[in-house]
Formats: structure tokens, sequence, C-alpha cells
């Protein structure tokens, strides 16, 4: 037999209690178990530990000076035991997280990784803001990223709640080589024998808005596709094969432009989803301030999104007063 924590463990309750049988009750052991117990470490020890007397189990003065260690060894092992669970990372928490064609996932997942590193998050990708409300009714998912067009507010059952990221004019994709090219703003109209590239039903108003815009602007597109594959679509658009309304974060490549569309006749809001009992309020919080700033970096880095930022009236004239610059999106 060795010794070990639990022998420490029995030395001290005797030593506290003053008696074998209060011992065995307070470490649930029979009293003749305790006793033997006893016998086996006495044995070990090579020396008695207690002497009975009138009052019980009094310590030898060698007992003394084990029961004095025993208790050092045992209050180290606890403050071991303490550390091990100050060390151990808090249990994990899932979230099941739907996004649809956003840019900001990469950083928001980077960014809640640093600071919520208890948070394991699953990300499942729609291609719908529709299908993402549906997976989120149906308890699929916990969060989501999805998105809906002024004057077509998006609607759910009192289950879920959202919360605005960003709304954002709808910029259009040209080839260089364009006649409108040249134009800081291109009118909505000077599109209307274009090709366009216009992706599918997203359940919650487009492409509806898209030809609502168009309508207002005096024309219907002659000819589409329906295409919303974002890097063969910039292939399609750098050979000249037509244009298409696109987010401001897009970033183009060599024979694209992003340009806006003059009076900005197309908007997006970019919406955080999630479940009202399902997800904790500090969870939504951190989601929601992370994708914020991700969407804002997004479009410090877009250089078409910035002119348009910074762009003003003409002058006025002297009558009008002074000229005023115009505001970027809430």
């Amino acid at each position: 037999m060795e010794l070990e924590l639990r022998h420490l463990r029995v030395l001290c309750a005797i030593a506290d209690s003053g008696g074998v049988g209060r011992a065995a009750a307070a470490l649930g052991y029979t009293q003749p178990a305790m006793s033997t117990q006893l016998r086996r470490i006495e044995g070990l020890l090579g020396e008695g530990v207690f002497v009975r007397s009138s009052t019980g189990m009094e310590l030898t003065p060698y007992g003394a000076q084990i029961v004095g260690q025993a208790r050092e060894v045992l209050t180290l092992a606890d403050n071991l035991t303490r550390l091990r669970h100050a060390c151990t990372p808090a249990a994990a928490r899932r979230l099941r997280l739907g996004v649809i064609n956003t840019p900001v996932v990469p950083a928001l997942l980077d960014a809640l990784r640093d600071a919520c590193p208890d948070l394991v998050v699953s990300v499942s990708s729609v291609y719908a803001t529709g299908e993402l409300l549906s997976l989120l009714e149906a308890g699929e998912l916990d969060v989501g990223l999805g998105c809906d067009y002024p004057g077509i507010p998006i609607h759910h059952s009192p289950d879920l709640d959202h919360r605005a990221i960003r709304t954002v004019p709808v910029f259009v994709a040209i080839h260089a080589g364009h006649p409108l090219a040249h134009r800081l703003e291109i009118p909505l109209e000077g599109l209307s024998e274009d090709t366009w590239f216009v992706s599918s039903d997203d359940g919650v108003g487009w492409p509806g808005a898209f030809y609502d815009a168009c309508r207002a602007a005096g024309f219907t597109p002659a000819v589409t596709h329906e295409f919303h594959v974002l890097d063969q679509l910039q292939s399609m658009i750098a050979k000249g094969l037509g244009v298409a309304a696109v987010q401001p974060t897009v970033c183009p490549i060599g024979g694209v432009l992003i340009k806006p569309l003059a009076g900005d006749p197309l908007w997006q809001r970019h919406l955080l989803l999630w479940r009202r009992n399902l997800v904790d309020a500090s969870v939504v919080e951190a989601v929601h301030h992370h994708a914020v700033r991700a969407h804002c970096q997004l479009l410090a880095q877009a250089p078409h999104f910035q002119k348009w930022v910074a762009r003003t009236y003409a002058p006025p004239r002297p009558m009008d007063g002074p000229r005023r610059a115009l505001p970027g999106p809430v």
C-alpha cells in the first residue's frame, strides 16, 4: 500500500472529530472500515498516530507532526485543483449562424474568435434572406445575417428579432469600356439598352425592388440573365457581356468599374436577425458590434464608396445659400 491523499484525509478527520466513529460518519465509511484503514496507515508509517483516552482519540507527538504535514499537503492539493478549474475554459457556447452573400463574414468570425473565445460558431451559407428566415423560424439557426429594402420591411414572427447593421445604396458594376464609364454617377435610364445580370428572388423584395426602380426610370430591361455567383459575374462584366447591381463593398477585378447610380434609386439594409429565447443578449451585442465594424471597414476600403460619400452638390447660385455635402448612408 502507498500513502494517498485519501489516507491523509482519514487522519485529519479523526484528529478533527476526536473519534473513529465520528470520522467514519463524516467521510462516509463504516466504523470497522475506518478502524481497518487507520491500522493500515499506521503500519505504513511505522508508528502510532493516535492513542485512545477517556475523551476519544488523541494525537501522539509523532502523530501531531504527521497530521500537521498532512494538512499542508491537502491544502496544496486543493489549490492545484482550483488552479486546474480556473485555467479550464468555461463550457463552450454554440452559435448556429446563417449568412447570405455578405462580405463581412471572414472579418466577423475572426473578431468573434478573439472577443468570445468560448463561443463556437458554425456557419451555414444560404442564398436568400427568405430561406434564412425559414431556418430561423424553424429553430435550425440561432442568428442570421440578411437584408431587406426600403419600403419593403422584413416580416417575421414574434419569436425573432432584428436590428439594422447598415443601410447603403446599391451600386452598378459595368465594363471599363462602357460608354458611360467616364461618368462619376451612372443614370439608371442610361443602362436601359444594356443586358442585365439580375440575382434571383431572395424572398424579401429582390429583384422586385430592382424592376420597380427601372420602371420609375422609364424602362424595363430588355435582356436579363439570372445570375449571382460573384466571381463569374465579374468575369462576364469584364468581357462586356452585361451590367449588374452590386453591393458597394464589392472589390472590382480588372476591366470592371463599380459606380454609384445617379439619384440613388436603390438601397439595401443589412440586418442581424436572431431567435429571442435562444441567444444571450451578450452574444447578440457581440455579433452586431463586430458585424457593424466589419462592414464599416469594408466600406472604408472601397474607393468608389468613399467618392460617393464625399460627393457634393453642384455649386449653388448666390441666392441658393452655401453648398451642402450629401450625407452618407445610415
